[in-house]
């Protein structure tokens, strides 16, 4: 039995439950986008908060079980660990080493990660860009430049260009991406500005709180996506969109990389109009 099926079957008769395992995870959007999703779509589903404390995970995972979830997202600190801990992993874990969506299955926890083909999605259906034979600039080598890397590469990125503070610190990154063609190169952020790329993604938090990034000129026919989605103009995007740039906030990543989780528990399409305006609504209440 497929993921999905198992969705469908543990999902007719009475309500199941899914969530998102985090510390903290007070802040997290998804309850909002997929209570949304499920309530427009007459589903008998729920998704809740899980806040649950570094050290606490394997317990957690195995009440996850016992009280019967059809699965859950996994965000920070546990990504790492929720990798470690599942019974099968999808290519994407394998190469991220990190799951942020669990599938329950037969006593099983499926692990994937939806941030990679997620960020795919949104780049092709809402940026309308397509990255192969490109070249892109990329801000950091967290996790989540891990999957945005690995997005690129397996969309067919030419050349991947990674601006760190300590340009040493890419291994990881490395790794992800083993085996795939694209060009890697490193350089350390104040070299940035001397990058020539069609695509400047920051997945760093640099922008939170007003702090400007060093990119290259920037203009149109250039694309600039910031993973950041609160605020929901950061001065990258300022900056992109004041140049004549096409520039997108972090909420597309979110929206897909959730609609992906959501198809993979309940086998149905995602309303993304729906999740799409409950996001919004909840960022505005935010203030």
């Amino acid at each position: 039995m497929s993921a999905s099926d198992h969705g469908r079957v543990q999902g007719s008769g009475s309500t199941h439950t899914v969530g998102v395992i985090g510390w903290p995870v007070a802040h997290s959007l998804s309850p909002a986008i997929h209570n949304a999703a499920f309530q427009d779509l007459g589903m008998p589903w729920t998704y809740v908060p899980l806040p649950v404390e570094p050290g606490r995970l394997p317990a957690a995972l195995d009440g996850l079980i016992a009280l019967g979830f059809a699965g859950a997202n996994v965000t920070m600190p546990h990504k790492t660990e929720a990798a470690e801990l599942c019974d099968v992993r999808s290519e994407d874990v394998t190469r991220l080493w990190a799951a942020n969506t669990l599938v329950v299955v037969g006593g099983e926890l499926h692990g994937h990660n939806t941030d990679a083909p997620g960020f795919d999605r949104f780049l092709r259906r809402d940026a309308g860009f397509d990255p192969s034979g490109r070249t892109a600039l990329l801000f950091g080598a967290g996790g989540a430049a891990r999957a945005v890397a690995l997005a690129l590469a397996t969309g067919g990125l030419d050349t991947l260009v990674v601006a760190l503070r300590d340009p040493a610190r890419d291994a990881g990154l490395r790794q992800a991406l083993d085996g795939l063609p694209t060009a890697i190169r490193t350089v350390g952020v104040a070299d940035a500005p001397d990058v020539s790329a069609d695509l400047v993604v920051n997945a760093t938090p640099l922008g939170l709180h007003g702090e400007r990034l060093p990119v290259p000129v920037l203009g149109p026919g250039r694309l600039v996506v910031d993973l950041l989605y609160h605020p929901t103009v950061t001065p990258l995007l300022a900056d992109a969109r004041a140049a004549g740039a096409t520039a997108f906030g972090g909420l597309g990543l979110l929206l897909h990389q959730g609609a992906l989780s959501f198809e993979l528990w309940t086998g149905s399409p995602a309303p993304l109009e729906v999740m799409s305006a409950a996001a919004l609504g909840a960022l505005a209440d935010r203030g």
